[in-house]
């Protein structure tokens, strides 16, 4: 900041323009006091040499003692002329040491005021030019007696002496007021820095507080206004403290909050800015393709058509949008300052597992009814046909009788598995975990589908890459989901196609991988192939002797999660599937 934009230099320059002021009103009040202080006092001498003068000459007469006299009672400046008549004067001789010209004695006949002295015997006192000279003159004229006759004294000097005298009281004046003014700013500017320096450290708080450095205080140094101020200064960074801190604390609250939804939480402003926004929501728009960076805060152009007509009508909205195969509800609430809308808010939230949980619920039952229908139809049938006698041979009835046993037995594990994986979903599995021979294990459940396979033409290899052979794990409840997964395999295969079972084995977990090359599961299936009584085959399309019931990869996954470990799928359709097993080498041992 420039030096005289400061608080200092306006203060300084104010006192030194009020004392400058002062000053010289005071110097021109003392010039002009001193200048009639010395023309009074000269005239004052003059009337005295004069007056002196008057009582020589009326003591004794015109003679030449009075005339020497008279040259030693005035003084080396003064000169004295007298009239004793109109045409009779005198005029004293000291041009040695009076620098001041001759006067003509008829200028003071011509002049009317000094003649007055002699018209009118009256005591005159005037300052005059010189008729020949540009000097002026104090002149004093008295009247005087002499031997019954009227004459007249005039005694008087040059203004030089006076004017010398007057310069000397000037400068001493003038350097007086130099001396007044050069201790008037230093002490002004000690004045100055005194009441300023408070106010520099209250402006450096105050800067220091606009940055939020908020526990800059500010010292107390007097009692007065200022000192007051800084106790309110002092006071109020106390309070903003608090309520920042309040602030931050609140904003840190929220943000928690948002951070901890399950629903996307997006606030935008009028021009469709993102101004806050939590992680599911930042997670669903980068599924729109959304990039962020620090210089890109606007909408999608797929959301922004929902906020504008938020903006423009300002109502509430609800919209339902599908994003990758997930559905969400997008609730929009306008946001409002002292009456006008700045914005809008907008909730996202998953629906994706509640459809799909309707979906499902919709499914069981029909999936239920279909898959005990068909049985029970069956059964319906055939023992209506050995009831009427339909059948003509013996060997007729037992194979509608083994059909009649078949159906039930489908039936019967239909149950069980629904009952077995109810009680998995209800938490209580119970597993009998026990060492196993890892590598004999799988070779065991692989030979046991190799007949099978092998009349399809279909090729069954395994490969072991274990080191360790001992685990823990429950081999009846595995062998299902081997079972299962391999069964499977087998059933989406065609000739000549070849399924891998691979074993590897990490520190402290082994990964079983079970592999086909069959018709694979479509994309829009595979996350929700774990779900009881789904089927990628909706049609039925599988090998008509095949028949299973949806629920074999749910179990297998239950099973797999009781053991503390992890499943997952991955799938192209007529390219093949592949199942990740990832299992601990001891589900009682923590790893962590």
């Amino acid at each position: 900041m420039m030096f005289w934009r400061s608080v200092v230099f306006k203060l300084w320059f104010t006192i030194i323009l009020m004392v400058a002021f002062v000053l010289f009103i005071l110097t021109v009040l003392l010039l002009e006091f001193f200048e009639n202080y010395y023309v009074e006092e000269a005239e004052k001498n003059l009337l005295n040499q004069a007056e002196s003068v008057a009582t020589l000459i009326e003591s004794h007469g015109n003679d030449g003692l009075e005339i020497e006299t008279i040259n030693e009672v005035t003084a080396p400046t003064t000169r004295v002329t007298i009239f004793y008549s109109e045409h009779e004067y005198w005029m004293n001789d000291n041009s040695e040491t009076n620098p001041l010209p001759e006067v003509d004695p008829t200028w003071f006949l011509t002049n009317t005021d000094l003649n007055q002295t002699i018209t009118n015997k009256e005591e005159v006192m005037k300052i005059e030019p010189l008729s020949n000279s540009e000097a002026k003159i104090v002149v004093v004229g008295i009247p005087f007696e002499l031997e019954g006759s009227t004459g007249a004294i005039y005694a008087y000097q040059s203004l030089e002496a006076i004017e010398e005298t007057t310069t000397k009281t000037t400068r001493i004046i003038l350097i007086a007021a130099s001396i007044s003014i050069i201790l008037t700013t230093i002490f002004a500017f000690f004045l100055s820095t005194r009441i300023t320096a408070p106010l520099i450290k209250m402006r450096k708080a105050a800067g220091e507080l606009s940055r939020g450095e908020f526990y800059t205080k500010v010292p107390v140094l007097t009692h007065d206004e200022i000192g007051e101020l800084a106790i309110s200064f002092n006071r109020m960074r106390r309070q903003l403290n608090d309520h920042i801190s309040a602030l931050n604390q609140e904003k840190s609250h929220l943000s928690s909050i948002l951070k901890s939804m399950a629903d996307g939480v997006i606030t935008i402003n009028k021009k469709c800015e993102i101004m806050v926004m939590n992680p599911p929501a930042k997670s669903v728009l980068e599924q729109l393709g959304y990039q962020f960076d620090d210089t890109m805060n606007k909408l999608p152009s797929e959301l922004k058509g929902y906020f504008e007509d938020v903006l423009n009508k300002e109502q509430e909205s609800i919209s339902e949008i599908s994003v990758q195969g997930r559905t969400y509800v997008l609730l929009l609430t306008p946001l409002y300052t002292n009456g006008v809308i700045r914005g809008v808010v907008a909730i996202l939230r998953d629906m994706t597992e509640e459809r799909q949980t309707d979906k499902l619920r919709k499914d069981f039952l029909a999936n239920v009814s279909h898959e005990l229908r068909t049985p029970i139809s069956l059964m319906q049938g055939y023992s209506e046909a050995i009831v009427d006698d339909i059948a003509a041979s013996n060997e007729e009835k037992r194979e509608l009788a083994q059909i009649i046993y078949d159906e039930s037995l489908r039936m019967s594990r239909l149950v069980n598995e629904l009952l077995d994986l109810a009680r998995m979903e209800a938490g209580h599995i119970q597993l009998n975990i026990e060492k196993v021979d890892i590598s004999g294990f799988i070779n065991r459940v692989a030979k046991k589908f190799r007949t099978v396979a092998d009349d399809q033409n279909i090729h069954v290899d395994v490969s072991l890459n274990n080191q360790t052979e001992l685990v823990f794990l429950d081999p009846d409840r595995m062998e299902q989901v081997l079972t299962n997964l391999i069964d499977n395999a087998i059933r989406h295969s065609t000739s000549g196609d070849s399924i891998t079972i691979t074993l590897d084995e990490l520190i402290n977990e082994f990964v079983i991988y079970v592999k086909d090359e069959g018709s694979g599961i479509p994309e829009e299936d595979v996350p929700f192939i774990f779900e009881r009584f789904y089927k990628s085959d909706k049609a039925r399309t599988r090998k008509k002797e095949v028949k299973g019931t949806g629920l074999g990869l749910s179990i297998a996954k239950h099973i797999v999660e009781a053991h503390k470990g992890r499943i997952s799928v991955q799938s192209h359709v007529n390219e093949g599937t592949k199942f990740t097993i990832t299992l601990p080498k001891n589900p009682h041992k923590d790893y962590s």
